[in-house]
């Protein structure tokens, strides 16, 4: 007996492609009130229903269908979201099998993509940091690095690492495996020049033979503009100081200190 709710697939593809976009922003809050209005600001800004969004835009890029959407918050702060979606070849054909269940007559291929974010607001010194994390694992046709540059355009990344992993396999009609269906020199290679150069610090692994590709990518700390909540902070009699905790900070998450 064929469950209602079981899909049927044709075809066979466990090539695997997962790709990890983890974030950081920084924001200097020079006493608790402005701590306070840093987590409210994170909560309505990246609320569960806007990093939802976020998934769905980049289903849109990559061309995926959404199967299935869930979404969290958290008290005090915090949200993770999980969007299941699919690649389907032909557009999707689908129709209702003769016990009721659905059917698809092209192949259709299982992904998702997870989000998860951790505002903190606990350093004493008031560097406050927002680290988000974006996980796409698709399988199929999906290349998820298409959606790198609207990644950096939609947040305000300090410290950004970007992970990419190919793993399984598909067999063509012959027998043959082919073990990655794309072919590229780095991650870099995804990211616009202009974006690029906004960052200081690059460090660059690609592991070909592995299909394995990471990078790592800091900015440099100039104008205090950019991390203060109340602009009139810019001429605080601590404001080197306290830019020099923010740069430190950045340091030791970029090197994992």
């Amino acid at each position: 007996m064929v469950d209602e709710k079981t899909i049927k697939l044709s075809g066979f593809n466990n090539l695997t492609k997962i790709l990890s976009f983890n974030i950081y922003d920084f924001c200097i809050a020079m006493n608790e009130k402005q701590k306070e209005e840093y987590i409210q600001y994170i909560h309505t800004k990246f609320c569960a229903k806007n990093i939802r969004d976020i998934a769905r835009n980049i289903c849109n890029i990559i061309e995926a269908n959404i199967l299935n959407e869930s979404i969290q918050d958290y008290d005090p702060v915090g949200a993770s979201t999980m969007t299941l979606m699919s690649d389907i070849k032909g557009g999707g054909n689908w129709e209702m099998g003769s016990q009721g269940a659905a059917a698809v007559k092209m192949h259709l291929d299982k992904s998702h993509i997870t989000t998860h974010t951790y505002p903190d607001a606990s350093d004493p010194e008031g560097i406050c940091t927002f680290r988000l994390d974006i996980d796409v694992a698709t399988c199929g046709e999906i290349i998820p690095l298409r959606a790198l540059n609207y990644m950096f355009e939609v947040f305000e990344c300090d410290v950004v690492y970007v992970d990419y992993v190919v793993r399984g396999y598909t067999r063509l009609a012959n027998g043959k495996k082919i073990y990655n269906d794309q072919y590229f020199n780095s991650i870099q290679d995804f990211i616009p020049k202009e974006t690029l150069e906004k960052f200081h610090y690059r460090q660059d692994l690609n592991i070909h033979n592995d299909n394995i590709w990471q990078t790592k990518l800091m900015v440099k700390p100039v104008d205090p503009l950019n991390y203060l909540l109340d602009p009139a902070d810019r001429t605080h009699p601590n404001m080197k100081h306290k830019m020099e905790l923010l740069e430190q900070e950045m340091k030791e998450v970029f090197h994992l200190n």
